[in-house]
């Protein structure tokens, strides 16, 4: 079993909360608002100056999830080898937490060209207007997309988070390794049979027959 690690295990969860809500508080909370105002011109500059002052939050958030989630996977390296299904699982959250970063590093770019975009006339933060100037519309559409895969691919995280802590559990430990040590075994076996077979000699278990 596992020590504890209480600072890792905090880091990666506040991180990943805060990556996860804040997102989602954005896509409704704050680009929700703006499209709310009454002066079309004002919608995606006031939109734009609430994601940026949660860009600086926002990046420390995934900086303490990183690091929580890379000193976890160190400390409980031996329970991944070890542990049957605990590697599978891990290398799903990497290609999770991979996704996740990449669309918010895109999601922040087109952030920023609608922020110096200045203030054309726009429905909502990612909804154009026919007043909407072709390559703002086009940023708008973009991010329409991203504002809800950012919350999509984080959630997931939060999931398989869970599934992974629910490997912890001493029955699900002790079964897992049960699991592997018996699927080496196995292996072993079918070697040895393989072996004796291009050598032209039966299994010690065929002998006889």
């Amino acid at each position: 079993m596992s020590e504890r690690h209480t600072a890792l295990r905090s880091m990666h969860d506040l991180g990943l909360a805060a990556w996860f809500g804040g997102s989602l508080m954005g896509a409704f909370g704050v680009n929700g608002a703006a499209a709310k105002i009454s002066d079309s011109t004002q919608r995606l500059p006031v939109a734009s100056a609430g994601w940026s002052k949660w860009t600086p939050v926002n990046a420390a958030a995934i900086g303490a999830h990183l690091a929580g989630a890379v000193g976890e996977l160190v400390t409980e390296s031996p329970r991944v080898a070890a542990q049957s299904g605990v590697a599978r699982a891990s290398v799903i959250k990497t290609a999770l937490t991979i996704g996740a970063l990449a669309v918010t590093g895109y999601s922040r770019l087109v952030g920023m060209r609608l922020e110096k975009a200045g203030g054309p006339s726009v429905s909502g933060a990612t909804e154009p207007n026919h007043q909407t100037p072709a390559s703002v519309a086009s940023s708008q559409r973009q991010m329409k997309l991203l504002q809800w895969a950012i919350p999509a691919l984080t959630g997931t995280l939060v999931v398989v988070t869970a599934y992974m802590g629910e490997q912890q559990k001493p029955g699900q430990v002790f079964r897992g390794m049960l699991g592997r040590t018996g699927g080496m075994k196995a292996a072993s076996k079918s070697m040895i049979r393989m072996a004796g077979m291009s050598n032209g000699k039966r299994p010690m278990a065929m002998a006889g027959r």
